[in-house]
């Protein structure tokens, strides 16, 4: 499945997360695949595309960066599939 996840940086701590991240790479556990981010030009928050079957894997990330960011997962479909399903009930 595909989630959309909305993280929220805590107040000033973008250098912080970029300096993690560069000492320490995303530390995301074997079977969660990151696909692509988006960051916000203020540094607010960071839209990132993710993949995985088991939920408890993004307990597992999430507990590494709480202390920097604050996380809203959301499972998505991709706009084509939803197409697909919703044209059958036209």
């Amino acid at each position: 499945m595909l989630f959309m996840v909305i993280e929220r940086f805590r107040d000033g701590k973008a250098k912080e997360i970029y300096r993690r991240f560069q000492e320490k790479g995303r530390m995301m556990p074997e079977g969660l695949k990151y696909v692509d981010s988006w960051v916000e030009v203020n540094f607010d928050r960071c839209f990132q595309l993710m993949e995985c079957d088991d939920l408890r894997l993004f307990q597992e990330w999430v507990l590494q960066w709480q202390d920097l960011g604050e996380f809203e997962i959301i499972p998505v479909v991709p706009s084509k599939e939803t197409a697909e399903v919703v044209s059958k009930m036209l």
